[in-house]
């Protein structure tokens, strides 16, 4: 039972338009090999050609994901259009790999890049189904869905035969930052936010526990709604899942739907 936040595009479709042939398939690039050992997410790092020298130019793209809720722990140079991106697993879960999230700038008007996310862990995806990874930049700072067309979800036998998803992209303003995710990102600031603004409210209705800590030192939160004459009564009764911030407000209305709900029904919520 989780808080998450799942919800025309912002650059035209036509300049995203890359021919893509049979060799985008067949993907160059070392094995995955390393990712085992990925400790940290980068921070503002340039990516060069292999054997160039010089200061960096615009083109040159500059990779950083190390602010919060950022996961990106290594960046391949294949070719002038074309990256292999590394995400790191979760914290104390090494098999499990499904979030990104990264800004990309110094880049020039036009440029169309292809980025290849090699080690996916999961064999099902909704990006199979039509989903796409989200962007913005510093000029247009909301959230947005790069199109379905140029996203593709396969299996990939030389990447371990792991799952990749490649995307392709143009960046149209070389002054902007553009940061890419996985999804809509909810980080841990946000819903403590969320939380202490709920507590505030001082509702009879609403309880808000430590129920403990994570290895990282995080707070980790039990909310329990319910009707103050529920709680005393005691006795086993059914939860029930809640599954975004919205829905949480619903449950916490004062309307008389919500009301008789509360009676019937302690809701125990575990966000994270």
């Amino acid at each position: 039972m989780l808080f998450c936040l799942r919800s025309g595009s912002m650059f035209n479709d036509d300049a995203l338009s890359i021919e893509l042939t049979l060799d985008f398939w067949t993907i160059q690039g070392s094995d995955v090999g390393g990712d085992d050992i990925i400790a940290g997410n980068v921070s503002k790092y340039t990516v060069l050609p292999a054997g160039y020298c010089g200061q960096p130019k615009k083109g040159h793209l500059i990779f950083d994901a190390c602010f919060e809720s950022g996961n990106l722990g290594r960046v391949d140079h294949i070719t002038e259009f074309e990256y292999d991106l590394f995400i790191r697993p979760d914290t104390c879960n090494p098999r499990f790999r499904v979030w990104f999230n990264f800004t990309v700038e110094n880049v020039k008007e036009s440029q169309r890049v292809i980025f290849n996310v090699v080690n996916f862990s999961k064999t099902k995806s909704l990006y199979r189904d039509g989903m796409a990874p989200m962007v913005k930049s510093t000029s247009r700072p909301k959230w947005q869905r790069i199109p379905s067309k140029n996203v593709y979800y396969y299996h990939c036998p030389d990447h371990r035969k792991n799952y990749v998803m490649s995307f392709a992209f143009c960046f149209d303003r070389e002054d902007d930052t553009y940061q890419f995710a996985y999804c809509y990102p909810y980080t841990y600031t946000r819903l403590q936010h969320y939380l202490d603004n709920l507590q505030r409210r001082n509702m009879d209705y609403f309880c808000r526990e430590l129920l403990g800590l994570s290895v990282q030192r995080r707070q980790l939160d039990l909310l329990t709604i319910t009707s103050p004459a529920c709680q005393e009564a005691g006795g086993k009764v059914p939860s029930m899942p809640v599954a975004s911030e919205c829905r949480t407000e619903r449950n916490l209305g004062r309307s008389e739907v919500g009301g008789q709900t509360s009676c019937r029904c302690i809701y125990c919520i575990y966000p994270k």
